[in-house]
């Protein structure tokens, strides 16, 4: 009982504590830290009050055909903010002024969901026309993704407005690899205001979907540079991925990032850890890496679901805030797949 307290403790302590010690600078944050000065939950509700209801009744048709779509849905509004902020500018297509972050080395033949950001547009431009950005779909559809997948649910800020460039570039440096330390790992998110917490409880995300071949061969045939494998791999589970990805080729194949429930956004992906069964390497590392915090945000969230849930809300919450265009800053978009 005495140890159950103790880790109770401290996992409030070290959760309390980093949500001040790494503020992001220039936050202006309202009611308790729910939301970036000019983001509220009820932006759309006097001018397109049918707004989430149009992006759910998108998303239920879509993920009950496609159930993996939900983590790809909810990987673009990651992919978003850590690139300049939440401003949508993953979606632009190439144009004669910026190359699009769709071309950089993390999204290009990896992020997906694009067609389904234009059905969600299309149907708000229907109701609300020149009224919600894309910024807000893709954070609408990243947390309505996340709940009809079985995950928790948020009061989400609104108000974002979209911007008018891309940064290939940020896209190529910003986003961390799939082979990445915890050090990398804690460095980059730092670098986007957000902390150990948010970088344990986001990973969690990979509770649901799939990743490429490409993104953990390394680990199967030569982690160090060796010809070696990673030895934190368990061993069945190794074996078991030698199978399905080749040394040679194959880059393409698909395998799920958490295959106990690969459907279901639940706290399996952190027992899998906890077992040497992480798919990539920047999901093992959080255990094997040896930073204290992160191992232990590892096995408190394997430990208790409700844990999980909570923080990943709260987390989600502050990764939409990275440097969001308020006001009469940015533009709404009439396509999200161009400057208007």
């Amino acid at each position: 009982m005495a140890s159950i307290l103790y880790t109770s403790f401290m996992l409030m302590v070290l959760l309390s504590s980093y949500s001040v010690c790494y503020a992001f600078p220039g936050l202006n944050f309202r009611r308790g830290g729910e939301g970036y000065l000019g983001l509220f939950p009820e932006f759309y509700d006097y001018v397109c009050p049918q707004a989430n209801d149009i992006v759910m009744s998108v998303l239920e048709s879509v993920i009950a055909e496609e159930p993996r779509m939900a983590a790809s849905l909810l990987r673009l509004h990651f992919h978003d903010c850590f690139v300049m902020g939440c401003d949508a500018s993953v979606l632009l297509d190439d144009n004669e002024v910026f190359a699009s972050e769709k071309n950089s080395g993390p999204n290009s033949n990896s992020i997906r969901g694009f067609e389904v950001i234009d059905e969600i547009k299309s149907k708000l431009e229907e109701s609300c026309p020149e009224t919600v950005s894309c910024a807000d779909i893709l954070a609408l559809a990243a947390r309505g993704s996340t709940v009809l997948s079985g995950g928790p649910n948020w009061e989400l800020p609104l108000g974002r407005r979209d911007g008018t460039q891309a940064s290939l570039g940020g896209s190529n440096t910003n986003l961390p690899p799939p082979n990445s330390t915890v050090q990398n790992l804690i460095t980059l998110f730092r670098q986007q205001g957000l902390d150990e917490v948010d970088l344990v409880s986001l990973s969690g995300a990979h509770t649901i979907g799939m990743a490429r071949c490409t993104s953990f061969k390394q680990r199967l045939y030569n982690q160090n540079g060796n010809n070696q494998p990673d030895s934190t791999l368990e061993m069945t589970y190794y074996n078991g991925l030698k199978t399905v990805c080749p040394e040679t080729g194959g880059d393409n194949i698909v395998s799920p990032l958490d295959f106990a429930s690969p459907a279901r956004f639940d706290n399996t992906y952190f027992k899998l850890i906890m077992l040497g069964k992480g798919l990539l390497t920047s999901d093992q590392v959080l255990l094997s890496g040896n930073v204290e915090e992160t191992m232990f945000l590892v096995k408190a969230f394997a430990e208790d679901d409700g844990l999980f849930f909570d923080q990943f809300a709260k987390s989600m919450v502050k990764l939409g805030n990275i440097n969001p265009l308020v006001g009469y800053n940015g533009q709404v978009r009439k396509n999200c797949r161009l400057v208007n």
